[in-house]
C-alpha cells in the first residue's frame, strides 16, 4: 500500500506542477464521449433515418424532443467548457444560437451532397453520399464544428473535428471557412488547416493537404498564434491526390486545377492547370 501511495502523490505532483487544469469541483472538463453523443443526435436531427442517435434508438425521441435533449446536452458541455471560451454570452444564450444556426447549417450540407453526387459517376444516389461517403460524414462534422468555433467554443469544436478525423481519415480544422458544394472524393489523409479559406465548388482529392509553411516563433521560441497561416482556395477549384498547398500568403485563384502530387508554396493565377513533372 506504501508503494502505491507514493506513486498516486509522485502522479498528482506532476498535475499540479503542470500547466494542464486539473479537473475538479472547479473545472469540470468535457468529457469527450458526451461530445460525440452530441455529435450524433445533431446528425439524426438534420438527416432523421440516416443517422440514428443512442437518444433516438433508446428512449424513442426525435424531432422537438430530441431538439430539446440536444439543447440540453448543449448546455451542459458549454458549461463544462466554460473555462476555454473567449465569449462573455452565458451557455444557455450560446446553445440557443448555435441551434438556430441548423437550418443554415442543413442548407450547406445538402449543397454539399449534390457536389458529392454530381461529381463522383460511382455515387448512384444522393442517399448513398449520405449513408456511405466518408468525406461527407466529415464534412457534415466540420459544418457543425464551424458554428461552435464561430462562437468561441473551440475546445469543443476541436473535440467533434478530431473525432471525425479519427472515424475518416479527414481532418479538417473547425476554424476553416469552406464556401458551398464542398466535394471531398475518396477522402483519407486529407489536412485541411485552422486559418484556410476555401471558396465555392472546390473539390479535393484524397491525401491532398492545405497547411501551413513555417512557423513563426516568439521572443521565447513559441509558435505564434492567431495569425493566417494557411492557404486561400477560389471557387471552382480542383486538387487532386496528394497536392501540397501551403502557406498563409498562398493564393490559387478561381477555376485552377492542381494536379496529383503538385507541392505549392506560392500564388496562382486564375485559370491555370498546374501538375508535377519529374525532371
Amino acid at each position: 500500500m506504501m508503494l502505491l501511495k507514493q506513486i498516486q502523490k509522485a502522479l498528482d505532483g506532476m498535475e499540479e506542477s503542470s500547466k494542464i487544469r486539473r479537473c475538479s469541483d472547479e473545472v469540470c472538463l468535457p468529457n469527450r464521449k458526451e461530445v460525440v453523443d452530441l455529435i450524433k443526435d445533431l446528425q439524426s436531427l438534420l438527416f432523421p433515418g440516416y443517422f440514428k442517435s443512442r437518444s433516438v434508438t433508446q428512449e424513442g425521441l426525435s424531432g422537438l424532443s430530441l431538439l430539446r435533449k440536444v439543447r440540453n446536452e448543449l448546455v451542459t458541455l458549454m458549461e463544462k467548457a466554460s473555462h476555454f471560451r473567449e465569449s462573455e454570452e452565458d451557455a444557455e444564450a450560446l446553445a440557443d444560437t448555435f441551434l438556430s444556426r441548423l437550418p443554415a447549417v442543413k442548407e450547406l450540407l445538402l449543397k454539399d451532397i449534390d457536389a458529392i453526387y454530381e461529381g463522383d459517376p460511382a455515387a448512384k444516389s444522393r442517399e448513398e453520399v449520405i449513408l456511405c461517403y466518408p468525406g461527407f460524414y466529415a464534412i457534415s462534422i466540420y459544418r457543425l464544428a464551424h458554428e461552435l468555433y464561430e462562437l468561441k467554443m473551440t475546445l469543443l469544436s476541436r473535440i467533434m473535428t478530431e473525432y471525425a478525423h479519427e472515424k475518416t481519415g479527414v481532418d479538417i480544422h473547425a476554424g476553416a471557412k469552406i464556401g458551398e458544394y464542398f466535394c471531398i472524393d475518396h477522402g483519407t489523409g486529407i489536412v485541411v488547416g485552422e486559418t484556410c479559406v476555401i471558396g465555392n465548388r472546390v473539390k479535393l482529392y484524397q491525401g491532398v493537404t492545405l497547411g501551413a509553411k513555417s512557423f513563426e516563433l516568439d521572443e521565447n521560441g513559441n509558435p505564434v498564434k492567431n495569425v493566417k497561416r494557411h492557404p486561400n482556395i477560389g471557387n471552382n477549384v480542383i486538387i487532386y491526390a496528394n497536392a501540397t498547398i501551403l502557406g498563409g500568403q498562398t493564393f490559387v485563384g478561381d477555376g485552377c486545377i492542381i494536379g496529383a502530387s503538385v507541392w505549392l508554396t506560392r500564388s496562382v493565377e486564375a485559370g491555370k492547370t498546374l501538375y508535377y513533372t519529374q525532371k
